[in-house]
């Protein structure tokens, strides 16, 4: 066995990423979650509950540390999201298209064999996130305001950091389980809401109170089994990962300020077909409902920042991914792959998720891994999600409401083996 990498180079490599992470912001894939962690994740769709090629066990199934070897991968994604809203008809037409369309995600995989039945690994990854920024003055409501009729520009910054060391454990030669305690970070901030002072439950923590952090600390579970040469199966759950509340804005989210992050499992399997063509397929799901804060209709009778009061209204989100992989030559291998997710919005809600438009359902992926030697390698990944909208009836001003996003991201990660 070769020696590791110097504890210090990790350790400078994971400050570093620490460091990067919250500066960034935007609006993830499947909801508010990202579409796939890991370069290779990401150029099959998100397909990866069933593969054990990097170091991102943390991420995405825990037990995949067993098998994934000693490694080290480092990546940063490039995400374009176009955000846009139009109003027709009703009181007070608009339409507006939010700013910052340029967002850098960085993400950090480790795993290294300890003993024949042990793994251990760290990962650490934005578990995606939401990001507005619509310019003030598109409508008259007394003065120059934005969309909802607030004053200056309107949106809302949504940052998830975390941190998840990994404990594998083999059973035997073919099943392993593991464990990943989930250290969790977010940042948020809203602005441009005061138009709904009247309907909030404390207007004084409801929007312009800048940043505002809560950690929480939470679990993902996972098996990884191969049944043959050619089959492996996975599994991973994570239950809902209770986070402190956002004080500054208890007058916003629903349980004075409370914004957890909600349940989620996959299930996968991979099949080699040929010696170098691989398939894979995850099932995920991820159980919106069981946060009042995301949950929580538009319309609900009580109000912002109560137990009862209004949220984004969005459903549990189904979501399936699709990936092939291509052993093309000794140094290329070739990705592509699918994913699809439901669409977490009603129409009932569409005002409110003028803020978080996380409407897109389809990606479209591509990939590929270039072996710089026998221990290093560079890995690309593209993604392509079109333009989705959802239009319903603006609860404020009359009219329709039409909410739109569609979405690219390329991501390059640098890897070695040790």
């Amino acid at each position: 066995m070769r020696n590791s990498p110097a504890p210090q180079t990790v350790r400078k490599l994971v400050l570093a990423l620490l460091g990067a992470v919250p500066f960034t912001g935007a609006m993830a894939t499947n909801g508010y979650f990202s579409e796939g962690y890991g370069i290779k994740a990401k150029g099959m769709g998100g397909a990866s509950v069933a593969m054990a090629q990097d170091g991102f066990a943390g991420a995405n199934n825990p037990a995949s540390a067993s098998f994934s070897g000693n490694r080290t991968e480092l990546g940063l994604t490039l995400f374009n999201p176009n955000r846009d809203m139009a109003r027709t008809g009703g009181s007070l037409p608009a339409t507006a298209k939010s700013d910052g369309d340029i967002f850098l995600i960085p993400e950090f995989g480790y795993t290294r064999i300890i003993s024949d039945k042990l793994a251990w690994g760290l990962t650490v990854y934005g578990n995606g996130g939401m990001n507005t920024n619509y310019p003030g003055g598109q409508i008259n409501c007394g003065g120059s305001n934005n969309v909802l009729c607030g004053s200056g520009s309107l949106g809302v910054d949504l940052i998830q950091l975390i941190v998840a060391p990994t404990l594998s454990y083999k059973l035997n030669e073919q099943h392993a389980i593991g464990i990943s305690p989930l250290l969790v970070h977010q940042q948020f901030k809203a602005y441009g809401l005061d138009a709904f002072s009247g309907q909030s439950s404390n207007s004084s923590a409801l929007t312009g109170k800048g940043y505002n952090s809560s950690s929480g600390l939470g679990v993902r579970l996972g098996y990884m089994g191969r049944l043959s040469d050619a089959v492996s199966i996975g599994a991973s759950y994570s239950p809902r990962v209770h986070m402190g509340k956002l004080s500054n804005y208890a007058g916003l989210f629903a349980g004075g300020g409370s914004f957890d992050i909600p349940a989620n499992y996959a299930l996968g399997v991979s099949f080699q077909a040929t010696p170098t063509v691989t398939f894979a397929v995850d099932y995920q799901k991820i159980k919106y409902s069981g946060v009042p804060a995301i949950a929580n209709p538009s319309n609900s009778a009580g109000q912002l920042g109560a137990a009862d009061g209004k949220g984004f209204g969005w459903s549990d989100v189904n979501v399936w991914k699709l990936g092939v992989q291509w052993q093309a030559t000794d140094k290329w291998t070739l990705r592509a792959g699918y994913n699809k997710g439901d669409n977490p919005i009603q129409a009932r809600d569409v005002t409110f998720n003028i803020l978080a438009p996380g409407v897109v359902t389809s990606h479209y992926t591509l990939g590929a891994t270039y072996a710089l030697s026998k221990d290093k390698e560079l890995s690309l990944s593209f993604m392509h999600a079109p333009r989705q909208t959802v239009s319903g009836t603006s609860t404020n001003f009359g009219g329709t409401e039409t909410i739109g996003m569609s979405q690219n991201a390329l991501g390059v990660q640098f890897g070695w083996k040790f």
